[in-house]
């Protein structure tokens, strides 16, 4: 696939307004083609006002229609992953191997999503039929189901930049729901950000849908993204990266006329506890497993264990032993930007200066933007008194908690804010600890884990990743999983209405045969 470095605005091909940007391999430092156009304000007006006159059609695409079009964009990944995983390979300094993993789980999502479109589930049609013989009062007919809020503005992600970028879990939930998505695509990857969006653009054309359901803009600095989130015609926005990158959208939002959701995914450090049974039994082999985890995709992922909790015991050496030796054997790895390196560096100090002692730490960088690995440790007292200890740092280095007794323990729990998941290892003469210890992790996080590790996660009907704040904006909702299309979804109730003029999902012959919650029961009635 060629790149021409130009805006994706519906099928339309859009040079530069805003100057330009070339890419950057943070391995070697060096800079490289084409040169990829940068936007304004301009170029967001003409895609939301696309992406707005396209809503009604595509909100109104039968399901089969819809979801053939997700499979579409899936087979486009598939037959564009090897020139994908290559291009980003290139912008990020990461084996394009770790990229052709990325390429076909954002594919196997956009299959998943058209299974949940095809099952029609999404719509929640409940009727309440017409009940002209109640007294004191007759009841009319009333049909609900759900529909998409709106168009859609999506920021990518510099973590992922595939499965949280422009062909990720936010676009295809969003055009799962019906809601035309506009994609701020994130500088750090240009290229594969635009090999992504022609797939989807391709795959708009190929399904006959109107082209502004889909568009791509990218832009130097906060301008472009604070015209998105001004747009009165956007009526949502997702987000994933820092806290205040974050709040910083959301508060925008809030104080538009209309204010609108912004689903943010910001901080988390995943902590894992470790009770006291399995640290006897086998604190090794989850030290080793919990550094492993820490390490991967160096250290840049939310799901990152990165603070790991055990009572002082037996079994506590030799869990801290095994995590020296994993991370005092890594070498030093090129970090995705050098934003993301600079923070990292600015964050290890900080936890030194707070008190974190340093115990181990992997080989010292060779290349500019390396992220090396370190391993800290703080008693638990030392932990309370100190709320700056327990704050996200983005990269490969971990804090190993030395905790008094169970008391302790508990407190320090107590202490974290919102979290994407938290983890206990434990044994069955654990589970006393556990049960004081669940209800206080259930407050914190969407996502409880036993005996195994936060990150890889499944993606599935049954998946959370979302949790209190700091972790999102809205406790309530997942960006991961068949949940996430929930995000882009309302109400809507049909009442008296005649069976011609009602959405197919509330048809009285209910010709897709979709499941309805029927006068309080559910039926394909």
């Amino acid at each position: 696939m060629k790149l021409t470095g130009n805006l994706l605005i519906g099928a339309s091909e859009v040079g530069a307004t805003a100057g330009t940007l070339q890419a950057l391999n943070p391995a070697t430092n060096e800079k490289f083609g084409p040169d990829f156009a940068l936007g304004g304000a301009a170029e967001v007006e003409r895609a939301v006002q696309l992406a707005d006159e396209a809503f009604d059609s595509y909100n109104a695409t039968s399901l089969e229609v819809r979801a053939a079009f997700l499979d579409r964009i899936a087979d486009g990944l598939d037959a564009n992953a090897p020139a994908l995983a290559e291009r980003i390979s290139l912008e990020t300094g990461l084996p394009a191997a770790q990229f052709l993993g990325e390429a076909a789980r954002s594919a196997t999502q956009f299959r998943q999503f058209a299974t949940v479109v095809r099952q029609g589930r999404f719509r929640q049609a409940a009727i309440d039929p017409a009940q002209p013989e109640r007294q004191p009062r007759p009841r009319m007919d009333h049909r609900m189901q759900k529909i998409a809020v709106g168009p859609i503005a999506i920021f990518g992600a510099s973590n992922f930049p595939i499965s949280y970028s422009v062909a990720g879990g936010d676009t295809a939930s969003a055009l799962a729901a019906g809601a035309p998505v506009i994609v701020k695509a994130h500088n750090a990857h240009p290229g594969g950000s635009e090999i992504q969006a022609r797939v989807i653009q391709q795959a708009v054309k190929d399904s006959g849908l109107h082209e502004g359901v889909f568009s791509m803009v990218r832009g130097e600095g906060n301008a472009i993204g604070e015209a998105l989130v001004d747009h009165p015609l956007i009526k949502g926005v997702t987000f994933t990266g820092s806290e205040v990158g974050g709040m910083a959208l959301y508060r925008r939002a809030q104080q538009r006329p209309d204010p609108i959701p912004v689903f943010t995914e910001m901080t988390s450090v995943n902590p894992t506890f470790i009770l006291p049974i399995a640290l006897f039994e086998r604190g090794a082999t989850i030290g080793d497993g919990f550094a492993e985890r820490m390490l991967v995709n160096v250290g840049q992922a939310c799901l990152k264990p990165a603070i790991l909790l055990a009572i002082d015991g037996v079994g506590y050496s030799e869990l801290k032993q095994a995590m020296i030796e994993r991370i005092s054997a890594m070498q030093a790895r090129t970090m995705l930007t050098p934003g993301i390196n600079l923070a990292y560096r600015k964050n290890v100090e900080a936890q030194r200066a707070a008190g974190a002692e340093q115990i181990a730490a992997g080989a010292g960088p060779t290349g500019e933007w390396d992220g090396q690995s370190f391993l800290f440790e703080v008693d638990g007292a030392r932990l309370l008194d100190t709320p700056a200890l327990l704050d996200e740092v983005f990269g490969p280095s971990a804090l190993l908690v030395r905790v008094r007794d169970d008391e302790q323990l508990l407190a320090i729990a107590r202490r974290f804010r919102g979290q994407l998941s938290a983890t206990m290892h434990l044994e069955r003469a654990d589970h006393a600890l556990a049960t004081r210890l669940l209800p206080i992790l259930e407050r914190r996080t969407g996502r409880i884990v036993i005996n195994a590790f936060a990150h890889p996660q499944e993606v599935s009907y049954a998946t959370i990743h979302g949790g209190p704040f700091p972790a999102t904006s809205d406790s309530r909702f997942t960006s991961v999983g068949m949940g996430a299309i929930e995000r882009f979804l309302r109400p809507v109730t049909y009442q008296g209405f005649p069976d011609e003029l009602l959405p197919e999902a509330l048809q009285r012959a209910n010709p897709r045969g979709l499941w309805r919650l029927n006068d309080g029961e559910l039926s394909k009635a």
